[in-house]
């Protein structure tokens, strides 16, 4: 079986639409449930979302993204940026965090100093075809670019499809927390796995 070619390139503006699916489809329903609270009346979600990926700052900000096209026709994304240790104050104020979100960021705090993977999602029908594994290469490759040495990725332990892919790239589990039970499908009551590896 042929192979499509499918091409990566740095995200647009016009690509919001995409990456504001893309990340709820990676973040499990939670990105869609967290901007539905910041809704004006009468806005969707998705709406709200594509207003975040449209920022010029910002983790979810295009300018952190790529896409894979195949076609001309975004079928993934990837969310990527280099972050630092948290600050005393970070840490004062993970309480003040939303219950859902916590354990994510209290993940992302052992991460310090690396290049972290925030999203990574390919919409379904495209799956299984290594698009997945071409746009961690990408973010590898710009990880050396920037100087990091080490990549950075959180993961649902229920999501074995992520999980066994991040493992087949070399990422290896250095921490866990348990899941802050939330009210969005797929409902994973478990952990949430932080992998890394060096670049």
């Amino acid at each position: 079986m042929r192979i499509p070619e499918i091409n990566i390139r740095p995200a647009k503006r016009t690509d919001a639409l995409d990456l504001a699916q893309l990340i709820d489809i990676a973040g499990e329903g939670i990105p869609s449930y967290l901007w539905q609270q910041s809704c004006e009346k009468g806005q969707m979600a998705l709406e709200y979302g594509c207003m975040r990926a449209q920022r010029e700052s910002g983790g979810f900000s295009y300018r952190n993204a790529r896409v894979a096209t195949l076609n001309n026709e975004v079928v993934g994304m990837i969310l990527d940026y280099p972050i630092s240790n948290p600050t005393e104050q970070d840490l004062k104020e993970l309480h003040t965090l939303p219950e859902v979100v916590r354990p994510f960021v209290e993940l992302e705090y052992q991460a310090g100093e690396s290049y972290y993977i925030n999203a990574l999602a390919v919409y379904a029908p495209r799956r299984h075809l290594g698009i997945g594994k071409q746009l961690l290469k990408t973010a590898q490759k710009i990880a050396v670019q920037k100087g990091c040495h080490k990549l950075s990725v959180e993961v649902f332990s229920e999501n074995q499809g992520a999980v066994a892919l991040y493992k087949k790239m070399g990422f290896e589990v250095t921490a866990s927390t348990p899941v802050l039970l939330h009210p969005c499908p797929p409902y994973y009551d478990q952990d949430v796995l932080l992998m890394t590896k060096p670049c």
